[in-house]
């Protein structure tokens, strides 16, 4: 007899090029599948708008037909668009019964919430998240923001993770002693390719930098979002390269190559790549906002720039590269902080955790 927990899971297709989907494939890696009997459906493959509708719509029926077999539903979701799909799974669960874990992970729900809706949709979400038994939120700062909208004792702040057990090895103070920064000639950006992700200032500051560094490279790992930086991208050839949507050995060897990543975004609801290069041995350079802010202490395991802005960004780089900080100490005490705070091994124990409690506690 199983006597696992039964959870349904929801969130996009698990191949999609995202940051919720790789934090869910971060999951199944650290074991969760291991620990309760996990089904996950996605709801949303990258495509055309019919060909999204149609995923979403399919992955609902899946859903309602999985609903009887399973003990929680552990939703996630980002904002417009995607809260508003979840909404209906989060509706169709509480109707059922179920034990409902409401997982948050848009970087700009404020602005969507405060700004880009009406006051009937407003009361709307408040509605939604009323139905959860329990919000997951990445940072202390969106824990007071939603504890605005609904009752803040059911919020838990649940950070993203990544995997640390090949890294560490041994003690954490043996994997972190002899870490050095890589070549920081060589900067990193992993994500999406647009606007928001401040790309724009980032060329326009590795432009610069490259007058009097004429060994400076720039990579881009990822997927154009915004086509127009397609050619921004081919005309600086000579120092910018694409090395497309990168992951597994070729993520390793880009964070082994690069001293530098930069995470210039104009809002982040966590940073995802700012952990990635700080248990890899990258110095962060990165824009002072959102979840950034509780990840970085600025000059101490990273450096924070100001967003939508070139000079600020090219100056944190120009702070690492002409090693006007101790970079060895700043790689080594981000890698400390990742293994002590952004373990995804400890992150999964508490998710079971949580599902323990609401199992147990409607027995």
């Amino acid at each position: 007899m199983n006597d696992k927990i039964r959870v349904l899971m929801v969130g996009p297709d698990r191949g999609v090029h995202g940051g919720i989907s790789a934090m869910v494939n971060t999951y199944y890696d650290a074991g969760l599948k291991d620990r309760v009997e996990l089904k996950y459906i996605g709801t949303m493959k990258e495509g055309s708008k019919a060909g999204k509708l149609i995923v979403a719509v399919l992955a609902y029926f899946r859903f309602l037909f999985s609903l009887k077999d399973s003990d929680i539903v552990h939703i996630h979701a980002s904002s417009d668009s995607s809260f508003m799909r979840k909404s209906f799974f989060v509706r169709a669960a509480k109707r059922h019964g179920k034990k409902i874990v409401f997982h948050q992970h848009g970087g700009d729900f404020i602005n969507y919430f405060e700004n880009q809706i009406s006051t009937k949709r407003q009361r709307y979400i408040r509605k939604v998240l009323d139905m959860a038994d329990v919000l997951l939120v990445l940072t202390r700062s969106w824990k007071d923001f939603f504890g605005r909208l609904t009752d803040e004792n059911k919020i838990v702040v649940m950070p993203n993770g990544i995997l640390t057990g090949a890294v560490s090895g041994g003690s954490l103070d043996d994997s972190c002693q002899n870490i050095r920064a890589h070549d920081t000639d060589k900067v990193l950006f992993l994500g999406r390719i647009c606007k928001d992700k401040g790309i724009g200032e980032l060329l326009e500051a590795i432009d610069r930098i490259h007058i009097d560094r004429p060994l400076v490279k720039l990579y881009l790992g990822g997927i154009f979002e915004d086509t127009d930086y397609i050619k921004e991208v081919e005309k600086r050839a000579p120092y910018v390269k694409y090395l497309g949507w990168i992951d597994g050995q070729n993520k390793k060897k880009a964070f082994d190559d690069c001293g530098i990543i930069a995470v210039p975004s104009y809002f982040e609801g966590f940073g995802l790549a700012v952990i990635e290069g700080m248990l890899n041995g990258c110095c962060v350079v990165a824009s002072g906002v959102g979840g950034i802010l509780e990840i970085v202490e600025d000059g101490k395991d990273g450096i924070l720039v100001n967003p939508k802005d070139s000079v600020s960004l090219e100056q944190g780089i120009l702070k690492i590269m002409d090693r006007k900080i101790d970079v060895d100490l700043l790689v080594k005490n981000g890698r400390e902080k990742v293994l002590k705070k952004y373990s995804a091994e400890r992150i999964v124990d508490k998710i079971v955790a949580i599902y323990n409690k609401l199992y147990f506690a409607k027995k």
